[in-house]
């Protein structure tokens, strides 16, 4: 369980105000909350929460138990990059209402987001990538609903802060993960 809870929190906390969740927002202001750009938006999040947790639990075959530590160090400092690096998305001119495209720009802006590699790392590092899946699409779940419900609120600028402080964080605990099982301290 301590898996589970770790991993919900830390995917809730990298993916405010994440690139997934600012197109969803931008959708559903635009479409009057369509409950198919929602239930899309879920799809997706399941696809690739299952493809992360996959990910971690074929990699566990192949790790020694010392090494995924390391693994999930590095999986965490990427997602803690990834909040800090890249910004929001920005509005389109005329967005499209195919669920099909919707669906394929969420799968890339969440297949290599700070979430994903949350739930990848995670997983790996304490050994339930079964648990860190689930949790990263509970979290998920949380997040687009959040951005589906309340678009102008998911859209304020205060989230990116949050996500900032959150990358910082994430680095901050790969950091500490790497240190620690480097022995350096």
């Amino acid at each position: 369980m301590p898996a589970f809870y770790l991993t919900l929190l830390a995917v809730l906390l990298s993916g405010i105000g994440a690139r997934d969740q600012g197109v969803v927002a931008m959708l559903s202001l635009r479409q009057q909350r369509r409950p198919a750009i929602l239930v899309t938006a879920l799809v997706t999040s399941l696809v690739c929460a299952g493809l992360a947790a996959f990910a971690a639990h074929t990699l566990l075959e192949s790790l020694p138990p010392p090494a995924r530590m390391i693994f999930a160090g590095i999986a965490l400092g990427l997602a803690g990059a990834e909040s800090l690096l890249l910004g929001p998305v920005r509005a389109w001119k005329e967005p499209t209402h195919s669920l099909g495209a919707l669906g394929l720009v969420l799968l890339a802006h969440q297949i290599g987001d700070a979430a994903r590699f949350v739930i990848f790392g995670l997983g790996v590092g304490m050994a339930a990538p079964l648990a860190s899946g689930l949790a990263g699409f509970v979290g998920g779940a949380v997040l687009l609903g959040f951005a589906w419900a309340f678009p102008q609120e998911a859209s304020r600028p205060r989230w990116r802060l949050v996500r900032r402080v959150a990358g910082g964080a994430l680095l901050l605990a790969a950091l500490y993960l790497l240190i620690v099982q480097m022995r350096i301290l």
